[in-house]
């Protein structure tokens, strides 16, 4: 996995970054991420200050999420929130999918 950590008027520490890969990292158990890219924006003139915004790339449709809060912490927290509830959502429909497959009757064929 291909990991891009990007940070506006933020600034880069290392127990930040190891943060927030440790909480990417997690969701691999979930999803095969090939390439996470991840935006850390501090806007002083806005409220709130702190903005998130993450994109995974993965094999099938791409996840994206973004939040804001007063706190850096409060935005990457409601950011992971967002992903878990997505890639839940994906599984959920995925599950429901084959399931309809297995119950609909067989396709009738003509025979000739």
């Amino acid at each position: 996995m291909k990991l891009t950590l990007r940070h506006v008027s933020i600034r880069s520490t290392n127990l930040l970054d190891t943060w927030i890969e440790n909480q990417i990292i997690a969701l691999k158990s979930r999803l095969q991420i090939d390439e996470a890219n991840i935006q850390l924006t501090h806007r002083q003139e806005c409220s709130p200050a702190y903005q998130v915004n993450v994109h995974l790339v993965t094999p099938g449709p791409d996840v994206f999420a973004e939040g804001n809060d007063h706190t850096l912490r409060a935005a990457v927290n409601k950011v992971m929130g967002q992903l878990k509830t997505k890639l839940a959502d994906r599984a959920t429909r995925r599950v429901s999918r084959l399931r309809s497959r297995l119950s609909a009757p067989p396709a009738k064929t003509r025979d000739r």
